[in-house]
This record gives structure tokens, C-alpha cells and sequence, in this order.
């Protein structure tokens, strides 16, 4: 088996969707977001708290050449590489988030100060994890790695009398219209030769830095509105509006010869700037010219990572795609203990959590499967932040009480919690947790759930009716029985989000969707949902309308699409092929009507070809690597039913492939009869299932079967077979039936909500 870390392209998703063109069931999915991964190739480290990476002010990350759009392909703003410097702190793959920081720009120049803020072409770009590189056409060349709080950049300069390294604290965000990120109050200073430390707050949180350039020799200065200030060593601003600003930094200057190298070191914080400089010790250690051992600690730390899963395949292309989206899935969130800038206690501090919305199913079910250890301290983190503001986010970012993305979804973080509870994992307070899990569900769109027993958005009951289920389970180990049965109680109230006459969700607004995009969620009552829709046989064939087996082929949307080319294409109420996420995980509902060979049908048609190589090879926005997660579970032939504990089992679309899970516990997947798959190529499906030996009649596995290890060996054939067919995943029926609410809100006066609509909203954060 080939090991990931080589295999891995950081380049891939950071341009508009290239990929052959869809071919069968493929063709009849309809995207209608972005068609762009917006990931970007810089240098990163596994949950770290810094990236780093070149900057053309271009949506969404600051990389790269386009501009900002919610719908179809997005338009160039730039016809080829450009970067005006090198940033840190980037998006990954993620949408219209609003702010998208960049700070602290770096700019080597050969140029005058004058012309600070103008862009290079960038040619010979190289990236691996850890490690961005690319040379500036002033003939710069430029390298870039970072620890968990820092960043080191080392810079080759031809020969010129008077270079420069220019740090910018007055710019962030994009250099579109409105994408621009405002510092509201800075300070930086001189320390001493080679040494300076700054602080600027912007969104409401204090980002400090402490820099050390390697340039005994050369000046160091202050500037602001790009003239310097010589014998300058402190500016401060106070209060900074957008109409007052000018640019401000720090900089080096002096002679190089061809060939000399000049390092800079920045450890950040968010708790002030003595702790930014604990933070460049602990990850670079004391002393100039750190950027070689940084780099091979960072790569360290991601081959670590990578190995984590190991797959087999002797094709190089299959092996980069894979490789790479385990690599995009374990970029973010961005884990920074001991560094909450709103609270003054220690302990666990995430950002970039952006969104659950887009992680919840399948990412965050990946690091609790690999990295337990991890996913605690996120989980604790969590908790924490809802203790202190008062909820549990959607979305949470390195920023003051804003973007929560309720909009989205609602419960999300209950899921999450749900998993960790059931697998039995230490480090938590259930006591402290089914607290705060409690509150949380009456907040918001919970007391319409409450009132009235449904909440619009109808997909929010639905939210809200899981979450109670994921709550009990909580209420159920520190022993509240009468609580837990309350709770499950409440969470029979899903089948009010449903219309019987149709089997699908009620009339209401739904976010980058329609009502058939959230019809086919996997549910705690599997059961009774398909009961709802008249059973086996009646849901397989709405499945299949939605998965569009027999339709023709669609039209993606183009360039700047207008509105009656989205209306049709939602009207179409078609699976979004892996391009957006509300239906991520519907392929896998065949499984609990025992169709499980649609499940093979569908699954296989994304994986041969909504994913690919190259800049292009993603269909949609990797969404802080829940896309990218979606393929790695998917390709190993597993899919985690988030919140339930539960590993549904598929057609692998590898021939062995081997999961660290529990420390040094291993999760093997082998297969018989496997050929390698291939776009428009045949179908495999499972004829019978062995775990550690023994036959597996059933088309699931329990958390705690995966998390001890073992092996499943996957029987494969050309023709659908007998296995899985009679055997159910679990369902989860209430004990006693809550009586459904007819009673709607939104037919009363007593509703604050607005008139609902069939059409899907298409706002985005």
C-alpha cells in the first residue's frame, strides 16, 4: 500500500470544476452551487491554528482567480497566478462566509515602498502539506511552512542593493468590493534588531504577532501610509474606521547578493504577545534559520496523519484523489488550546468550525473515528464556547459573536456529541453537557418546536426532533431516565415535518434546496419514516425520482446564471451530485428499504465521477473538508449515520484498505472479486459480508466494532444479490407514540416567522 503524504496534491479544487463529462445517472444531477472546490494550496498543519499562502485578494481564501459568487461557475477576475504577497489564516473551501482574514501580509520587493499593495505574476508553484512554494516574476522566490501557532517564510532574493521585506498589519479579508477586513485597533512595535511584536484587532478579536527576521545587517523600520518612518520603533491607533485607515506595517531593508536567503519567523496568539512568543519557541525553538527543521516537523506530523488510513490501488490518480481528501478533511477546524480571546480560563479553543452544517455527517464522524483524542477537545471546546455566549454554534469563527448560520441548521453540535457519548469516550462532563444540550434545543427555532411540535424552516424539525434523540442518549448515561423518556418523546415530533399525502417534507423555505434535497435524511426512526411514505416500495420510488434513474441529462448552470435558469433547476427537485451538501448522505436511505443495490448504483456514479485530479477535480465547494470527507468514507465502501453510532456498509471502491482507529487498534476492509472501478464502467455489488471471520448478514457495523478493529471482507459482484436485502439498520421507534401537532405556526398570528414559500432559499452567510 502506497503512503498518502506523497500522493497528495494541494493544488486540487483550488479552480472551477474540470471534469469529464457525467455520463448515465451522473448526468441528471443538478448543481446549483459554486462550481469551484475554494481550497487553496498553502501551507498548513493538521487542525493548526495558521495557514499561510500566497495572496491575489481573489474570493474566497485570497488565492487564486476569481470572483465572488453563490451559483454556478464563478467569473475570472484574473486571467492567470498573481499574489501581491504571501497571508496568513485562510478559509478552506468554504463559501460566502462573509470575511476571510489574510492578515498580516507579507511582501518581499526588489521595488520601491510605493508600490506595496501591487501584484506579481507567480509562476513555479509547488505545494506539499506543510509547505507552500512559488516565485514572484520580480525573480523572488519564496517558501512558506508553519507550526500549530506559527508561520516561518524564508525568502531568495536576487542581487539587488536595497530589498525588502514589508509586513502589512492594516490589510485582511479580499480585495473584491466588500471583501475587505478592517483592523479596529492596532498597535506594533520594535524590540530589538530582527525582533518586533504587533497587535490588531479585527472582528472583534485581539490577533497578536511576534515576528523575527534574520537580518542582522539590513534596517529595520516603521511605515505607515507607505512612507517610513525613520527612529520610529511604536504606532499605535486607537480607533481605526474604514474612512481613516491607511496602510501600516513594519520593515527590513538592505543589500543581497543572487542566492541569499533571508527567514522570517512569526508566532501568533490570540491572548496577547508574549504568548505569541511562547508560541514561536514552542514550534520553532530558539535561534535563526529555523525554516528546515519547522518544515520536516510539519511533515512529520501530516505523514502521521495521512497513514492513518492506507489504501491500495495501482492507479497513481485514484491513489492522489483519495490521499487528498483525507488531507482536506483534517485541515480544519483550526484547534488552538489555551487561546480563547473572549474568556479567560485555559483549556480547549476551535475557530474555522465553518460550518457544522457542512460537517456534522461526515467529517467530524472521520476525526472521532481516527483521532478520538481530537475530537474530545473539539467537543469540549464547544461546550465551552456554549457556556460562555449562550449557544452551541453553527458556525463559529476567529471573531466576536457573529455568523452563528442558524439559517443552516439547528442541533448540529448534539449530533456530534451524541457519537462521542455512545462510544463511551472520556474527557467530557455528561453532567455539564446534557445541561447545555438542553438549553440549547429551547432556543431559537426550539421554541416553535416546542409550542407547536414543528419549526420553520421545516427541515429545523427535523433538526430539532434529532437532537432531542441525541440528547436522551446523553440523559441515559448519567442516568435521568424520566428525562430521557421526555426527550425521546419530543423526538417523535419528526413525522410533523412531513406531508403523508406526498412522503415528502411539508411546504416551507429550504436553504440551497428543495424540500426533495431533505426528504431522504437518515432518521433515528428509519421505519416509520418509510412507513410515512407508504413503504418499501413507494420510498425506493422517490428515491429514485430524486436520483434521477431514467431522466435525461441536465444543463449545470454557467457563468452569472439568472434567476429563471436556478427556479428551473430547482424545480427539477434533483440530487446536487455531491456540488452542496443537504443531501450528502440520501444515497445510503435505499439501505434501510433493502435496496442496498441502489446504494451501490449511486455511490459508485459519484465516486468514478464527481471526483477527479487536478485544480479542478472537485464538483462543489470542499466546505472545510466536508466534501472531501464524504469521498473518504464513501470509497472505503462505509458511511457513518451521524449521531446513531452506526457504520452502514457498501461496496468498496478499493481493494484493501486499512483504518487506524483507537490508538493502534487496526480496521481492515478486504475484498473478493473486486476490479477497479472506472467512470461509465460496471457496477459492483456486495453478495456477502465476513467480519473478523464470521458472516455479517446484516448491512451495518456498531461504533464500537469499528473503534476495536477487526476485519471485513466484502464478497463483490456484477449483479445485485440477496445481501442486505431482508436485514434493516437499527430504527428507533418511541416507546409510546407522540401524537403528531397538526396545528402549523405559520397559519397562526401567533408566528413571527414570514409567509413560506416552495422555493428554496438561496441567501448564503
Amino acid at each position: 500500500m502506497a503512503a498518502s503524504f506523497e500522493r497528495v496534491d494541494p493544488f486540487l479544487g483550488t479552480e472551477v470544476t474540470e471534469l469529464p463529462e457525467p455520463t448515465g445517472l451522473a448526468a441528471s444531477w443538478w448543481w446549483p452551487k459554486p462550481q469551484i472546490g475554494n481550497t487553496h494550496p498553502g501551507a498548513t498543519s493538521p487542525f493548526g491554528m495558521v495557514s499561510a499562502c500566497a495572496y491575489s485578494g481573489a474570493y474566497p481564501t485570497g488565492y487564486g482567480r476569481y470572483d465572488l459568487i453563490t451559483e454556478g461557475v464563478p467569473p475570472r477576475i484574473h486571467d492567470r497566478q498573481l499574489a501581491s504577497g504571501f497571508t496568513h489564516f485562510q478559509q478552506s473551501g468554504t463559501g460566502a462566509i462573509r470575511k476571510y482574514y489574510n492578515y498580516f501580509r507579507v511582501t518581499p520587493m526588489i521595488e520601491p515602498l510605493d508600490v506595496l499593495g501591487r501584484t506579481w505574476d507567480l509562476v513555479d508553484e509547488h505545494a506539499e502539506p506543510g509547505w507552500y512554494a512559488a516565485t514572484l516574476e520580480n525573480g523572488i522566490r519564496a517558501e512558506i511552512t508553519v507550526g500549530p501557532k506559527s508561520a516561518v517564510h524564508r525568502y531568495t532574493f536576487p542581487k539587488h542593493r536595497n530589498a525588502r521585506i514589508v509586513v502589512d498589519f492594516s490589510m485582511g479579508g479580499l480585495t473584491i468590493p466588500y471583501g475587505a477586513t478592517i483592523p479596529l485597533r492596532a498597535h506594533l512595535e520594535t524590540v530589538a534588531p530582527g525582533v518586533a511584536r504587533g497587535e490588531i484587532v479585527v472582528e472583534g478579536a485581539p490577533l497578536a504577532v511576534h515576528l523575527e527576521c534574520d537580518t542582522p545587517q539590513w534596517r529595520q523600520m516603521l511605515w505607515y501610509d507607505r512612507r517610513l518612518m525613520p527612529g520610529g520603533t511604536r504606532l499605535d491607533f486607537d480607533h481605526i474606521r474604514p474612512t481613516t485607515l491607511r496602510s501600516f506595517g513594519l520593515m527590513w531593508a538592505g543589500p543581497v547578493e543572487a542566492g541569499q536567503t533571508v527567514e522570517l519567523r512569526l508566532g501568533f496568539s490570540l491572548r496577547g504577545t508574549e504568548q505569541a512568543r511562547a508560541n514561536l519557541t514552542r514550534d520553532c525553538g530558539v535561534g535563526p534559520a529555523r525554516f528546515t527543521q519547522r518544515r520536516e516537523r510539519t511533515g512529520k506530523a501530516w505523514k502521521r496523519h495521512l497513514q492513518s488510513i492506507r489504501v491500495d490501488t495501482p492507479d497513481d490518480d485514484r491513489q492522489t484523489v483519495f490521499s487528498t481528501a483525507l488531507f482536506h478533511s483534517l485541515v480544519k477546524p483550526c484547534l488552538a488550546p489555551d487561546e480563547s480571546p473572549f474568556w479567560p480560563s485555559p483549556g480547549p479553543f476551535a475557530f474555522d468550525l465553518s460550518t457544522m452544517w457542512d460537517v456534522y455527517r461526515t467529517q467530524l464522524p472521520l476525526i472521532t473515528t481516527l483521532f478520538p483524542e481530537r475530537a474530545v477537545e473539539l467537543a469540549n471546546a464547544l461546550l465551552t464556547i456554549c457556556e460562555e455566549e449562550g449557544n452551541f454554534p453553527i458556525g463559529y469563527r476567529m471573531a466576536r459573536g457573529s455568523d452563528r448560520f442558524s439559517r443552516q441548521g439547528s442541533a448540529l453540535v448534539h449530533t456530534f456529541l451524541a457519537d462521542l457519548c455512545q462510544l463511551g469516550l472520556d474527557g467530557i462532563d455528561w453532567d455539564w453537557a446534557l445541561v447545555h444540550m438542553h438549553n440549547d434545543l429551547r432556543r431559537t427555532y426550539g421554541e416553535d418546536f416546542l409550542l407547536h411540535g414543528v419549526a420553520h424552516p421545516v427541515s429545523h424539525t427535523l433538526d430539532l426532533a434529532f437532537g432531542y434523540w441525541c440528547t436522551a442518549k446523553v440523559a441515559r448515561r448519567v442516568g435521568d431516565v424520566s428525562l430521557a423518556e421526555e426527550f425521546e418523546a419530543l423526538a417523535a415530533r419528526w413525522v410533523n415535518a412531513y406531508d403523508p399525502g406526498t412522503g415528502l417534507l411539508q411546504d416551507s423555505t429550504f436553504y440551497e434546496g428543495t424540500r426533495w434535497n431533505y426528504s431522504f435524511r437518515l432518521q433515528h426512526d428509519m421505519a416509520g419514516r418509510i412507513e410515512l411514505a407508504g413503504g418499501d416500495e413507494a420510498f425506493t420510488g422517490l428515491l429514485d425520482r430524486f436520483f434521477g434513474f431514467g431522466a435525461p441529462p441536465v444543463r449545470q448552470p454557467g457563468i452569472r446564471p439568472d434567476a429563471s435558469e436556478m427556479t428551473a433547476g430547482y424545480a427539477l427537485g434533483r440530487f446536487e451530485g455531491l456540488n452542496n451538501e443537504p443531501d450528502m448522505e440520501s444515497p445510503w436511505a435505499y439501505t434501510y428499504a433493502g435496496r442496498p443495490d441502489r446504494t451501490a448504483e449511486v455511490v459508485h456514479a459519484i465516486v468514478t465521477q464527481m471526483f477527479g485530479t487536478g485544480r479542478g477535480g472537485l464538483p462543489g465547494n470542499d466546505d472545510s473538508g466536508g466534501l472531501s470527507s464524504w469521498y473518504v468514507w464513501a470509497s472505503l465502501g462505509l458511511f457513518p449515520v451521524a449521531g446513531q453510532n452506526l457504520f452502514l456498509i457498501n461496496a468498496p471502491s478499493f481493494a484493501e484498505s486499512r483504518m487506524r482507529v483507537a490508538g493502534d487498534d487496526v480496521f481492515r476492509i478486504e475484498t473478493v472479486g473486486f476490479t477497479e472501478p472506472r467512470p461509465g464502467g460496471p457496477v459492483q455489488y456486495v453478495q456477502s459480508v465476513r467480519f473478523n471471520g464470521e458472516p455479517l448478514a446484516r448491512p451495518w457495523l456498531r461504533g464500537a466494532e469499528l473503534r476495536h478493529g477487526g476485519t471485513l471482507t466484502v464478497e463483490l459482484g456484477s449483479e445485485p444479490g440477496e445481501w442486505g436485502t431482508t436485514e434493516r439498520p437499527p430504527s428507533h421507534p418511541p416507546a409510546v407514540k407522540s401524537p403528531p401537532v397538526t396545528h402549523d405556526p405559520l397559519a397562526s398570528h401567533e408566528s413571527s416567522e414570514p409567509p413560506i414559500s416552495t422555493e428554496p432559499d438561496r441567501r448564503t452567510p
